[in-house]
């Protein structure tokens, strides 16, 4: 085996496929890191309990997994409706579905809320951003390692001006744990509430900017504590890559007249209430009126 072969574990009944990604040798022979290619997990597996696989293989979980996430991309898209992009570099819409103005929704246009994502994984990130696109979301990427997050992050929100901060990246409890609210218990989650802390510090009205903070396991309660909208994961679950992005698109294309119920927040997620949780949380679409005739 070697770094870059897709593999399985036979201990976990081969649920989740894994890259390898790095390996080091001990008394207890060839240890080799992994991380998840379609979930957010890394992991450490001795040789002989790991299987190679082809490149593309899913697992019975992952192809759920997948069909979820095109049926989401699907209602997202066909629910819009009359949302249409029309290319300029502030990216407005078309809005004649769900403007205000009946009688003269040719010359309604939008703009959704403009999101800024920093990830610890410049794999996931990349993953992150090609979906927002799909879905016509004005978003930043930024790769951040967790640990380097709450001394970096202010400065890239006064660059980037965001409506949405979403904080994502790799994070782990520890094995049989019994107290779920000690932040020494996980792994990068300390990082995450001290994230959130401060930019909550530099912006503390919750629907001035929207934050989503967490990855797998993470522990909700204190992000949430800390000022986050949204965080992971209330029953301690791996979540989703694109949890956060679906999220993110529910709050972007809600008209801020509305509030949006952490029900309907969710609804297109894919971990749903088990990975991601929340407050009630105004939406960030802006309704334009006239268009203009020149873009």
């Amino acid at each position: 085996m070697k770094i870059g072969d897709v593999v399985v574990r036979k201990s976990y009944n081969k649920d989740i496929t894994f890259k390898i990604i790095d390996s080091k040798h001990t008394k207890e022979g060839v240890i080799y890191s992994l991380k998840g290619i379609n979930l957010r997990i890394i992991a450490d597996s001795k040789e002989d309990d790991l299987e190679v696989i082809p490149e593309n293989t899913l697992t019975e979980e992952e192809k759920v997994f997948n069909k979820q996430v095109n049926e989401s991309i699907k209602n997202i898209l066909m629910n819009r409706g009359g949302f249409r992009y029309r290319g300029n570099s502030r990216q407005e819409y078309n809005v004649t579905k769900f403007a205000s103005h009946s009688s003269k929704n040719e010359l309604a246009f939008g703009r959704p809320g403009r999101i800024l994502h920093i990830d610890g994984d410049a794999e996931y990130l990349d993953v992150c951003i090609k979906v927002y696109k799909q879905l016509l979301l004005d978003v930043v990427g930024k790769n951040i390692v967790e640990k380097e997050q709450p001394t970096k992050v202010i400065e890239l929100v006064k660059e980037v001006k965001p409506d949405i901060i979403v904080i994502t990246g790799h994070d782990a409890i520890v094995k049989d744990t019994q107290d779920y609210m000690d932040l020494n218990n996980y792994k990068n989650s300390k990082y995450f509430v001290q994230t959130v802390s401060e930019l909550r510090n530099y912006k503390s009205n919750y629907d001035d900017l929207v934050i989503f903070a967490g990855a797998c396991q993470s522990c909700y309660e204190k992000i949430l504590d800390s000022g986050a909208n949204f965080a992971s994961s209330p029953s301690r679950v791996l979540i989703h890559c694109l949890d956060p992005v679906f999220l993110c698109e529910k709050i972007a294309y809600t008209n801020i007249e509305k509030v949006v119920s952490i029900q309907e927040a969710l609804q297109n997620t894919i971990t749903r209430t088990n990975g991601i949780g929340g407050l009630q949380t105004r939406g960030k679409y802006r309704e334009g009126f006239p268009k203009s005739p020149y873009v």
